[in-house]
């Protein structure tokens, strides 16, 4: 694919997408992003680096038809949806199956679809995305599905429930603390699909990404050395899995069963030979920001 043909990014103002939209961007590429909003501020960031604004909403399916329209080529992230009982797969499939559907309507050749890493058992990484990388696969002739695994930005989270992140020096999370965990920086998922963009061919078919493995202790030692600021790790239990969702304490379940992550980094980096480790990662931006973070919830 030539760099001159227009590529749609959706998820752009979120972490894939936005990192996503910039590379290619920087590489020369006309870039068109799907937002709900074309007035928020990382929108109009967007709109500044040179991206073509164009709002659409995967839950209107009537408004993504003239989205797609002209675009050559389509980096997809349809959003996860939640209910009561926790993630709400049908939605999600419905929110998957009408992007793709407008997208072969107007004539898009190829589709990057970034979907969760795979675990044994397990190929799409859960039922939704599955479900969705079927449909691609039945209505878009050139398919590339990249399926990472968790990212090194999830440090600088902070979510309601107390998982991922950093909280009052803290990072709590499912995992053992001396076993190995594979994560990844979200601008390598961009280079990655970079690249399938420029050779579909090459990249057609699904690729598991990771780019590093530190254990959570490991992991946290080298956030406390990078930033100066203290960071411990801590597991939490079955129980506590169980308290904060069912669908956690299954992850947890099927984790602690050996169900693992299973990129082969050393093959990908011969694929990417800038594959970020967590240490490349903190010393480029991830160091700044946790220092920042760390400060506001200290």
């Amino acid at each position: 694919m030539t760099t001159d043909r227009l590529v749609v990014v959706t998820g752009a103002t979120g972490r894939q997408g936005g990192a996503t939209a910039r590379r290619l961007l920087a590489a020369g590429r006309p870039v068109r992003v799907l937002v709900r909003d074309t007035t928020t501020r990382t929108a109009k960031a967007l709109e500044t680096a040179g991206a073509e604004l164009v709002p659409g909403d995967f839950d209107d399916s009537s408004s993504l038809p003239a989205a797609l329209e002209g675009a050559a080529a389509l980096f997809a992230v349809p959003p996860v949806a939640f209910g009561p009982a926790g993630s709400d797969v049908e939605r999600e499939f419905a929110r998957g199956r009408a992007l793709i559907d407008a997208a072969a309507a107007v004539g898009v050749e190829h589709v990057v679809f970034t979907g969760i890493a795979s675990t044994p058992g397990r190929p799409g990484g859960s039922e939704g995305k599955k479900r969705i990388e079927d449909h691609l696969h039945e209505r878009i002739r050139s398919v590339t599905v990249l399926r990472p695994v968790r990212f090194m930005s999830n440090y600088l989270g902070s979510t309601p429930i107390g998982l991922d992140g950093i909280v009052h020096g803290v990072h709590r999370h499912i995992f053992p603390p001396d076993e190995p965990v594979q994560i990844i920086a979200v601008e390598d998922i961009a280079e990655f699909a970079a690249l399938a963009f420029d050779q579909p061919d090459r990249f057609a078919g699904s690729l598991e990404l990771a780019g590093d493995a530190p254990t959570p202790a490991e992991a946290v030692a080298a956030i406390s050395a990078a930033t100066g600021a203290t960071v411990c790790y801590e597991q939490i239990t079955h129980a506590e899995a169980a308290a904060l969702n069912p669908e956690i304490a299954q992850v947890r379940e099927r984790w602690a069963a050996g169900s693992r992550w299973h990129a082969d980094i050393e093959a990908l980096r011969i694929i990417h030979p800038g594959l970020r480790t967590l240490a490349d990662w903190l010393a480029e931006s991830g160091a700044a920001l946790l220092r920042k973070r760390l400060l506001e919830t200290a």
